[in-house]
């Protein structure tokens, strides 16, 4: 080997990646094209916009992606005329892919069914990788823009790869596949032209595949958005939406208009039909691709709220200059009054479509948890998005609405009650619930992490205040139990100070509740601090401040209270009564006892005694 030549090891998990992606998604290979095409369109369209605000050449008139089957040397090249890499966007861009969710995705492809491993790769932003599935060498040679030198980057998926210096006569990239032999029909022109059509067909950049001697176009290189929509097909609006966010499903709804007068604008906007996998962990921000005149200028102009972010498409506008830069898109008036139509636009159909109980009911369960961050962050919205929330509930099936929740308040009910937890089937067993269930009174079950949040913002819906059962005192004398209460209710006045006393240094106080039914206690956040599902998040978070100590409701109509109620009446003590009451509290709400082992050796004992 060449002193020139350098060998580095790919990085973490890309090997193990490589194979599955050659193995698994064997079935599927021809979306290699799509993938390596739509990388060199990005190329492209990048290099257009940095001409303009850069110094570095433009792209040349007409040039295009080339793709270029060679049958005698059993290659497959693919070149483009764009920004290029240097020899070290090389490395970082195809030596790692640490960033495209690689644990994420070679779990999920491993799981994966046949049937549903191809919509995998695109997911996860990985499709440059996609070459090894027929190609057993792939070489990059690729010079950036607005320099000479040139690189080529050389690797047989293996888990290694070598970068060595190269020539090429202009910037851009070249990308030459050694196809396998058992995938030597991605060397006849037609097949390769049968691709382009079903998946790139709408890319603006030209593509020409070359044959007898001749390069002839690939694809009609319209932007869609610019077509009058009675020309365009759903069969059309689903190959640009697969195409423009590497999908495989079909959208959950189509939005495409053209806005005129004070503003002038064409969108075309999709909501997928299922919840694509998360390519970056934690990323917020709206992709939709904003273009000036048809040219493609950056995704990350945020026209939609992050809230929204599951939203993809394109916005094409005449009323910015060529020459944006990331600082002006930020602050010109244009855009922002661009943001506020889209995202007015987007809200409208999602009121429209919540009509439809059975595909909102879907289009909830993917994006649902995202909506309720408008809640917690966009005060401009909070009001329009509340009507558009739904939630499980303790007294229907599915899903329902604030609004339907307020036509089915009883009598006497004074808020909007809520339980936030892990799961909404632990919610339903809850013990909370109790005194709830024995008047009818409704409460919505929140299991989403968002959920300890956004209820603090909203506080209220239709003039009826949002209430957490776990945070404060909660009144439901007024409202008429809906069978009988059963038990005698016990005496506790001397009970209570006996039991505050023994769990000072653990609970803020103990009161007893009418909203128990079989269970003996349960506990209660203070009304001035968060509820107990907040203080469980923030403890598991390390940031157990503010949150104070629980309240121990007691139900003085259980057997248990009742027995402890008579031995404090006769002066007997309690023993170890109290500390075995808090822990049964907290296991019934899905917490650890203080000491779990001391608790178990009590239960055993207690069972044991049972048994005689």
């Amino acid at each position: 080997m060449s002193e020139t030549v350098e060998r580095h090891e790919f990085g973490a998990e890309v090997g193990r990646l490589l194979d599955l992606v050659v193995h698994a998604l064997y079935s599927d290979r021809e979306i290699f094209l799509r993938e390596l095409v739509a990388n060199a369109a990005d190329a492209v369209d990048r290099r257009r916009f940095e001409a303009l605000t850069q110094s570095i050449p433009a792209v040349p008139e007409g040039a295009g992606v080339r793709i270029l089957p060679d049958k005698a040397a059993r290659t497959l090249t693919i070149s483009d005329p764009g920004i290029g890499m240097a020899k070290g966007d090389l490395a970082e861009n195809l030596g790692t892919i640490a960033r495209s969710g690689t644990r994420a995705f070679t779990q999920s492809l491993a799981e994966a069914s046949p049937a549903e491993r191809p919509s995998l790769i695109g997911q996860f932003g990985v499709g440059f990788y996609s070459a090894f599935m027929v190609a057993d060498r792939v070489e990059v040679t690729s010079r950036r823009a607005g320099t000479d030198e040139a690189w080529k980057w050389t690797s047989e998926g293996q888990g290694s790869y070598t970068l060595e210096p190269a020539s090429r006569d202009e910037a851009g990239t070249d990308i030459v596949l050694h196809i396998k032999p058992d995938a030597e029909e991605f060397l006849e022109p037609f097949r390769l032209q049968a691709i382009i059509r079903k998946w790139a067909d709408h890319i603006t950049i030209p593509i020409t595949i070359a044959r007898d001697g001749k390069d002839e176009p690939a694809n009609e290189g319209t932007a869609l958005w610019r077509k009058p929509k009675s020309e365009i097909s759903e069969e059309s609006y689903t190959d640009f939406y697969r195409h423009l966010g590497h999908a495989f499903d079909e959208p959950w709804a189509t939005l495409h208009w053209r806005a005129e007068g004070a503003l002038d604008f064409t969108a075309l906007l999709f909501i997928p039909g299922m919840k694509p996998f998360q390519v970056v962990e934690g990323e917020r921000e709206s992709r939709v691709r904003l273009h000036v005149r048809r040219m493609f200028i950056t995704d990350q102009a945020e026209l939609l709220p992050s809230w929204l972010r599951f939203v993809q498409g394109v916005v094409d506008t005449e009323d910015l200059p060529l020459n944006v830069s990331r600082e002006m898109l930020q602050s010109t008036p244009v855009l922002a009054r661009i943001r506020r139509a889209v995202t007015g636009r987007v809200m409208t159909e999602l009121k429209n479509r919540a009509k439809d109980t059975e595909s909102y009911a879907k289009f909830w369960e993917n994006f649902g948890p995202i909506m309720k961050e408008g809640i917690w962050e966009d005060a401009e919205h909070r009001k329009d998005l509340a009507s558009l929330l739904r939630f499980r509930s303790s007294a229907v099936e599915g899903w329902t609405s604030l609004a339907d929740y307020v036509s089915r308040m009883k009598e006497g009910q004074e808020a909007i009650y809520v339980l936030a937890g892990d799961s909404p089937e632990a919610l339903a067993k809850s013990p909370q619930l109790e005194g709830f269930r024995a008047r009818g009174v409704e409460v919505l079950l929140l299991s989403d992490q968002i959920d300890a949040f956004w209820p603090e913002r909203l506080d209220s819906f239709e003039d009826k205040p949002i209430r957490s059962i776990t945070q404060g005192t909660i009144d439901l004398s007024k409202i008429k139990a809906d069978e009988g209460t059963p038990g005698e209710a016990a005496d506790i006045s001397k009970l209570v100070p006996l039991l505050k006393d023994a769990l000072k240094d653990e609970v803020s106080e103990v009161r007893g509740t009418d909203r128990l039914v079989d269970s003996a206690v349960v506990l209660a956040a203070s009304a001035g601090g968060p509820d107990l599902h907040m203080q469980r998040l923030l403890q598991r978070a390390g940031r157990d401040f503010g949150a104070g100590m629980p309240v121990l409701e007691i139900n003085p109509r259980h057997p248990l209270i009742r027995s402890l109620a008579a031995r404090a009446e006769g002066g007997a003590g309690l023993g170890e009564a109290a500390g075995l009451l808090l822990d049964l509290a907290r296991v019934q709400d899905g917490d650890t006892p203080r000491d779990p082992a001391a608790f178990a050796r009590r239960v055993a004992e207690a069972f044991a005694a049972s048994m005689g």
